[in-house]
């Protein structure tokens, strides 16, 4: 009679390691992609609940009759710090957690973003400033146009570049969002009025 050999399944060492090592190259090559995406989408999340702060201090103004504000947190001069928005009820022009109406306090955004201003959005003391009529002012009662600008600090150059978006707040007080790279909006400017 002829023996038979037994056909044994399965994986050897030598296979059982070649696929460990083709999963380890792929997760090294996704990793800082899974990084880039979650960085690029909180920088839109942050632009985004921005702008939302920014509106909701223009409805409060209107609704309330008074004016309200956009302040960094603690009163401060950084806005990656968090920022807070209040209704002026002492009429001081700063933010007193007492005696003012606090609406909304945001957390810091992470150390890799940057946020900067013009006009009265930057200095010693930004502020972003609505009257009862929903009009962007300063303080001394003049209308002004003034944008924000989100950046990812991590990056550098044209990267970096695309990675910035930019918040315009009109003397009206009409907020927008724009992408400083992009071709197709030549107004996205830290001068830009509308």
């Amino acid at each position: 009679m002829m023996s038979r050999r037994k056909i044994s399944s399965g994986f050897t060492l030598i296979e059982l390691l070649i696929t460990l090592a083709i999963g380890v190259v792929l997760t090294m090559v996704a990793i800082p992609s899974l990084t880039t995406f979650k960085r690029n989408a909180e920088l839109t999340s942050a632009t985004n609940t921005f702008i939302a702060a920014i509106n909701a201090a223009r409805s409060e103004a209107m609704k309330r009759g008074m004016n309200s504000f956009v302040v960094p947190t603690n009163n401060g001069s950084d806005w990656s710090t968090g920022w807070v928005i209040f209704v002026d009820k002492d009429r001081t022009q700063t933010y007193s957690p007492t005696s003012d109406g606090t609406i909304l306090v945001q957390n810091a955004l992470p150390a890799y973003f940057s946020v900067t201003g013009t006009n009265v959005a930057t200095g010693s003391t930004p502020y972003i400033m609505f009257d009862a009529s929903g009009y962007a002012k300063t303080k001394t009662g003049t209308f002004g146009a003034l944008t924000i600008t989100l950046t990812r600090n991590d990056l550098a150059g044209n990267t970096q570049a695309d990675q910035t978006r930019r918040i315009i707040i009109s003397k009206t007080g009409r907020t927008r969002t724009c992408k400083p790279t992009s071709t197709s909006d030549a107004s996205c400017s830290t001068s830009a009025t509308d």
